[in-house]
């Protein structure tokens, strides 16, 4: 069922709107005047956090959807499911310190690249099935 892919879309794009307060609110804590984007650690590992989720959203919807369609939704939403869980590790551990980013970002590189061989493996299987 495709509707647990959109699900966990809707999701991605609700983890993205807290990293995007969860910015604005540490801006606030350290006395960050706007547009700055740099001056405290605390800070600038809050929009390193929010600009790595944005940059993150760019591969992983499209593969999710993609996927969800060439290879059923409710794989997808579980492969989503992880990335999702990953990235929620990726932002706490990068919010203490710099170096406890990791463990989150491989646990959502994993799921990221599956979706994306997936999506490629998928499609090849078509075309040579079809005849291309």
């Amino acid at each position: 069922m495709i509707v647990w892919t959109y699900l966990i879309i809707g999701l991605s794009l609700l983890l993205y709107i807290v990293t995007i307060w969860y910015c604005g609110k540490v801006r606030g804590r350290c006395g960050i005047p706007a547009p700055a984007m740099t001056g405290h650690p605390d800070f600038e590992r809050a929009v390193r956090i929010q600009q790595n989720t944005l940059e993150s959203l760019v591969p992983f919807i499209p593969a999710l959807w993609l996927f969800a369609t060439m290879n059923g939704g409710l794989v997808a939403a579980i492969l989503g499911f992880i990335w999702l869980i990953g990235r929620v590790i990726y932002a706490v551990g990068y919010a203490k310190a710099a170096s406890k980013r990791s463990l989150g970002f491989m646990i959502a590189a994993v799921p990221l690249l599956i979706l994306i061989v997936g999506d490629i493996a998928a499609s090849i299987l078509y075309l040579v099935r079809s005849g291309g």
